[in-house]
């Protein structure tokens, strides 16, 4: 598409980006020709997001350059970068439910004359930019009568109206039916025969191999590797995102499980309500969850847990059925959930360790009214000793422990209740080494004492390292089930993405 002596439309060099703790890009690089659809594919954590962001000037570089028909330029914030022609659509649709859709394609670029706010100007162009994306709705129609395709398309006129020339496009078809996703490809080719180049985000493989022109693929924050439309393929894409050597520090030593604790019979979560889950998990085993974002699997511990009750299909708990409507159900049954985002749904981090390890039995150590300080000590006492909190003492406040710290607060609160079925939803994110190692060496003593472990994890070497088996899911739905000696990296990318060929 480029010729010898024009340069790319836009260029991306050596590219630095750091976070605390946290290297999110190193070295990056990247092309876009002028009328290109380039699709930038990877893991979770491959640094995708990041990218976007730091193109679409939400983040700034550290270091790296940034080049727009071969002159270096500034993104310091989104107003800019759209000014030089770049504007990123989100997964999460950005628009306000409440106007119609004239005033949210020029939602903070509104159009004025002699000072005053010219709607009819904004109509009239909003009609042109409706029709480039293949709709007919009156311009005064409001946004939250659309559908969630057509809003995706009014997400595009929006960015058509400050004169993109670049649109980034973040997972678009993710809410989409398969109508109103092959009616956004046809709009993506009609943008490319324009000129409008597009950066494509997204991990259902199979649009990547029908509609880019090339693929860019990241790992581990850094280039891994690029493909031409020819080399296009779900193998090749899946064999360049993934490739790291599995962790050192996983010492699994696998029992032979016990017998069935938890059976999950055509389970149909309220996320995925279309879509029906069937499994086992038994006592002594570790079983893990794999998949990419928006796969379901955080709903589904949600909804074994009460979080969001089912909608359908039958729960057993040891072979006895369960329908748990709220989590105080489950927990009465012996299951325990660490959710996902400990400080938000998992801790309490104004109030002490020792408040937060006794929560879960507050309600049982209650006596006439009065909570029993004595037992709330004795229970935090022993979760600080069986996880080895690193506190100066129970009455410190959990906002200043470390995450690993943390996350071992809120592990020891439920294992004083001694469940039977422990939910994990990414035990070790966000924590240091030294406390992931802690944390795996539990969960490996809890299986050999027979507790049962279902555990969700965006990390493809804890999967591999850590589970007896793993459930793969794609799309509320799982996709396959992969035995110790059948895990690879590459076996689980394949089901993840949609492909059952490695079940």
């Amino acid at each position: 598409m480029m010729g010898d002596a024009k340069p790319p439309l836009l260029e991306v060099a050596a590219l630095e980006k750091q976070f605390p703790g946290v290297r999110a890009l190193h070295n990056v690089q990247l092309t876009l020709a002028e009328g290109e659809v380039l699709a930038v594919v990877g893991e979770n954590g491959a640094g995708k997001s990041t990218l976007m962001k730091i193109l679409a000037g939400v983040h700034t570089a550290d270091s790296g350059v940034v080049r727009l028909d071969g002159q270096a330029i500034q993104l310091r914030s989104v107003r800019e970068a759209q000014s030089h022609g770049i504007a990123l659509i989100h997964q999460e649709l950005n628009l306000a439910s409440n106007l119609d859709i004239a005033a949210n394609i020029f939602l903070g670029n509104e159009r004025h004359q002699s000072g005053f706010l010219s709607r009819e100007q904004m109509h009239a162009e909003a009609a042109g930019h409706l029709k480039r994306v293949g709709l007919d709705f009156p311009t005064d129609t409001l946004v939250a009568d659309l559908t969630i395709g057509h809003q995706q398309l009014i997400e595009i006129a929006k960015a058509l109206s400050v004169d993109a020339r670049v649109i980034i496009m973040d997972e678009p078809t993710s809410s989409l039916s398969q109508r109103e996703t092959q009616n956004l490809f046809g709009v993506v080719n009609d943008l490319r025969s324009q000129g409008i180049s597009i950066i494509y985000i997204s991990h259902r493989l199979g649009e990547v191999n029908e509609l880019a022109d090339r693929v860019t693929i990241l790992r581990d924050g850094e280039n891994a590797g690029e493909l031409a439309k020819e080399d296009i393929s779900h193998d090749a894409m899946v064999k360049l995102m993934v490739g790291r050597d599995v962790s050192r520090f996983y010492q699994r030593n696998s029992a032979e499980p016990g017998e069935v604790v938890l059976e999950a019979a055509r389970l149909r979560t309220s996320a995925h309500p279309h879509r029906e889950l069937s499994f086992t998990v038994r006592r002594g085993e570790i079983v893990g969850i794999a998949g990419l974002v928006g796969a379901g699997r955080t709903e589904l511990l949600q909804t074994i847990f009460g979080v969001t009750p089912a909608v359908g299909g039958q729960l057993k708990l040891e072979g006895r059925e369960m329908r748990p409507q709220k989590p105080v159900e489950a927990i009465d049954a012996g299951i325990a959930l660490a959710p996902e985002d400990r400080k938000q749904h998992g801790l309490i981090l104004q109030m002490t360790v020792r408040e937060n390890a006794s929560l879960p039995r507050l309600r049982v150590d209650q006596k006439m009214g009065a909570i029993d300080f004595q037992s709330e000590m004795d229970v935090a006492h022993e979760a600080v000793e069986q996880m080895n909190v690193k506190t100066p003492h129970l009455e410190q406040v959990l906002q200043y422990l470390s995450g690993g710290n943390q996350q071992k607060v809120v592990l020891g609160k439920w294992l004083a209740m001694k469940p039977r079925l422990l939910l994990l939803d990414e035990p070790t994110r966000g924590i240091d080494v030294g406390s992931k190692q802690e944390i795996y060496s539990l969960m490996e003593q809890l299986a050999a004492e027979g507790v049962a472990i279902l555990f969700v994890s965006s990390e493809m070497e804890e999967v591999l390292g850590m589970a007896d088996r793993a459930l793969v899911m794609h799309e509320g739905a799982i996709t396959g089930e992969l035995g110790r000696s059948q895990l690879t990296e590459e076996a689980v990318m394949q089901l993840a993405t949609g492909s059952q060929i490695a079940a």
